[in-house]
């Protein structure tokens, strides 16, 4: 309390400023006009400049709520996407039937561990067998081809990675429609991999685009990359393409595991040909 006293008797002409300072600015807000009309729109601006910062830090933490949600729209709306691009139309004497069956559904999941610098890399999920995620199903994110289900348990799945040396993809050229495999390739690097079993006679150009084909596990039409080297000959009259992945795997975060619901029932027809084999 002594100090306290000390202090105020040592700088009183400052605190007395302080105090005058403070009644006059009232008085002459509070009797003028243009004054208090000065102070409040001052004031409006100053907190509207405070609240605009409360509410960039408070939509910065939530960033990754916001990013699940729109995963999720994505996976919804990829799903409603086939029922404008698949329809299965039956016409039948005076009967017109359509049908639009959706084949494939999508199942949100974040990446919890990932591999890029290994010679065979994994990536795991935070969603599991609970989830409806099964062994064998494709994985792709927003930007493209990610890799296959590889084991699953009851609450996460590990993924074979695109980035793996026995990963394999159906995917096709965007001119030509030519098929071949996607494989990750021997440059270990990635941001590319190789388009083989091209017929030479394909002509390729660079920059094309390459998609998946519809003949694996994944829908048609999913970008895998683009062509940056076409002269590579693979041997037997076979092309080996250079690609530039369009998935940046060094920062994967999100992604969609595809489920094809007819995979089963096409699976079962097509060992029937085995069995007639």
């Amino acid at each position: 309390m002594k100090n306290l006293w000390l202090i105020l008797t040592k700088y009183n002409a400052f605190f007395l400023f302080i105090i005058f300072f403070g009644l006059a600015f009232y008085l002459a807000v509070q009797n003028n006009t243009f004054q208090r009309a000065s102070v409040v729109n001052s004031s409006n601006h100053l907190v509207g400049a405070a609240y605009e910062k409360i509410n960039a830090w408070k939509s910065y933490f939530h960033l990754s709520e916001e990013n699940a949600l729109l995963a999720e729209e994505n996976a919804a709306l990829r799903e409603q996407l086939q029922h404008y691009t698949m329809p299965d139309t039956v016409v039948q004497g005076v009967v017109n039937d359509t049908v639009r069956d959706v084949q494939y559904q999508y199942i949100v999941a974040k990446v919890t561990n990932n591999s890029i610098h290994q010679q065979n890399n994994y990536i795991t999920l935070d969603k599991g067998r609970r989830h409806g995620i099964e062994k064998g199903m494709g994985v792709i994110s927003s930007s493209g081809i990610v890799g296959i289900v590889l084991h699953v348990s009851e609450h996460f799945a590990t993924v074979q990675s695109l980035l793996h040396s026995e990963t394999r993809i159906s995917a096709a050229l965007e001119d030509s429609q030519a098929f071949g495999s996607l494989v990750w390739g021997d440059s270990y690097d990635a941001r590319f991999g190789t388009l083989k079993d091209i017929p030479n006679h394909v002509k390729v150009r660079n920059g094309e685009l390459v998609y998946t084909s519809g003949f694996s596990l994944f829908p048609p039409g999913i970008l895998a990359g683009k062509v940056i080297e076409s002269g590579i000959t693979g041997g037997d009259s076979f092309l080996d393409i250079k690609i530039e992945l369009s998935t940046q795997f060094h920062n994967l975060q999100q992604v969609y595991v595809v489920k094809d619901v007819l995979a089963k029932e096409k699976a079962t027809l097509e060992s029937q040909n085995e069995d007639n084999g």
